[in-house]
């Protein structure tokens, strides 16, 4: 039986991070594999002799961070490059090299039997880093206060016991005046804020300490650090709006949409807006969709939704939040879902998580899966749920319509009721068989 090529001009790139060994057909060349340095010339080169060799389409491994260049480069000479899950591509027991693994790249994809991993555009990717950079800063300001509530603590100074947060107006106001020189309890009671509950007699008690001077300097050192990190996080801010400008639609028709109520650690620009005039939908109106949710779902996946996940299906599992069913002999022998990383379907999973008490629809959904299958399920269901109706929105343009998720739970209401009737009725059968026995 003879085999179909399904890509003549194929060429397969085993990466590394000092070299890139190529593969090309054994016609097209002298030397058919060939290695080049990862230098940025050496990648210019590297796409040149793949013109000259006639090559149309490159599959390439996904190997930390180092195809990223080269990825770039072959995309501006025009070349259709497959990025590929390493794990999809393992090579035959026995032969491990990189020349044998560029030689199997090109023949698997010859033959096209590799699928391209997910790549956003140039836009959603830089938008992407900036988000992820923001996400990174803020753990660094978690670190930072921890660290300040420590050095607090080891004066016995209980202010983190008094106040919610040691960074809002009150405990930014004290802390500053701790580190300007003042010690009087009286005196820093003073910058207490009127939204404060605890009484102005308890604030002094817990700013009565022991005032060591190495805590002191731990203290400021950390202070320091949260306000220069507190600056980086303005400046990604102001960066990620840039880029987001740059993908607005004059197609839709412009509207004001309110900013949400403003939280700790928000961007400070109108995302819900700006989504709007991207989207052309109102993606944070889902239950759940925080504004900096919406935002790192979109970093994550970009504009042309359909273009990259032609079905829902394909962006349901790419999220990871359904079961990978391995199906053999007609049966499904495993049906988990994968532990994989994805920032946007994690993303999806903490908005699920942020809705156990919820009063709505899916609120009543995750409760009721925790109550069948349990917590972990529950979230990874309701994640399910709410990143189908996020498809749906962006894809068809449709507003987020809470009556129709009240249809869905009407429907559920009546079917429990039909199955609590039954059960009724028999549970009523067999008392009377059995009155009728005794």
């Amino acid at each position: 039986m003879a085999t179909k090529l399904v890509n003549l001009n194929a060429a397969g790139i085993d990466i590394s991070s000092k070299e890139h060994v190529v593969a090309v057909p054994e016609d097209r060349s002298k030397r058919s594999v060939r290695t080049f340095q990862g230098f940025t010339r050496d990648l210019h080169d590297l796409a040149k002799w793949l013109k000259d060799c006639k090559i149309e389409t490159i599959a390439m491994e996904s190997t930390g961070i180092y195809w990223f260049d080269l990825y770039t480069i072959l995309l501006d000479y025009g070349f259709e490059v497959y990025l590929v899950n390493a794990y999809h591509v393992k090579n035959v027991p026995g032969r491990k090299s990189d020349v044998s693994d560029a030689r199997w790249l090109q023949e698997l994809h010859t033959f096209g039997l590799l699928r391209g991993s997910f790549q956003p555009d140039n836009l959603t990717r830089s938008l992407r880093n900036y988000v992820r950079q923001r996400k990174s800063i803020i753990r660094q300001i978690t670190r930072e206060t921890q660290r300040m509530q420590k050095s607090l603590e080891q004066m016995n100074i209980k202010l983190n016991n008094v106040i919610r947060d040691i960074n809002g107006k009150t405990g930014t106001a004290i802390i500053t005046k701790i580190l300007e020189g003042e010690r009087d309890p009286k005196t820093l009671a003073q910058y207490r804020d009127w939204r404060i509950k605890a009484s102005e007699e308890t604030l002094i008690k817990s700013l009565e300490g022991n005032w060591r001077e190495e805590q002191l300097f731990n203290l400021r050192i950390a202070y320091e650090h949260y306000l220069f990190l507190q600056n980086q996080l303005e400046r990604c801010d102001l960066e990620s709006q840039k880029v987001i400008q740059k993908m607005t639609n004059d197609a839709f028709a412009k509207r004001e949409v309110s900013k949400v109520k403003k939280s700790k650690n928000n961007p400070k620009f109108n995302v819900s807006q700006y989504l709007y005039e991207v989207l052309g939908v109102e993606v944070t109106n889902i239950y759940g969709i925080k504004e900096i949710t919406a935002l790192t779902i979109f970093s994550e996946t970009g504009i042309n939704l359909k273009e990259k996940f032609p079905t829902e299906k394909q962006f349901l599992s790419w999220l990871n939040v359904v079961p990978n069913n391995k199906i053999t002999g007609g049966k499904v022998i495993s049906s988990k879902v994968k532990r994989k990383k994805n920032r946007a379907g994690q993303a999806f999973r903490d908005a699920a998580g942020s809705l156990w008490a919820a009063q709505n629809p899916i609120g009543d959904y995750i409760r009721r899966k925790k109550a069948k299958s349990g917590g972990k399920q529950a979230v990874v269901a309701t994640a399910r749920k709410l990143a189908a109706i996020y498809y749906k929105m962006v894809t068809q343009k449709v507003e987020f319509d809470p009556k129709y998720i009240n249809k869905n739970k009407e429907e559920y209401l009546r079917n429990r009721l039909i199955q609590l009737q039954k059960l009724k009725e028999k549970t009523e059968i067999l008392l009377n068989d059995y009155n009728n026995v005794a």
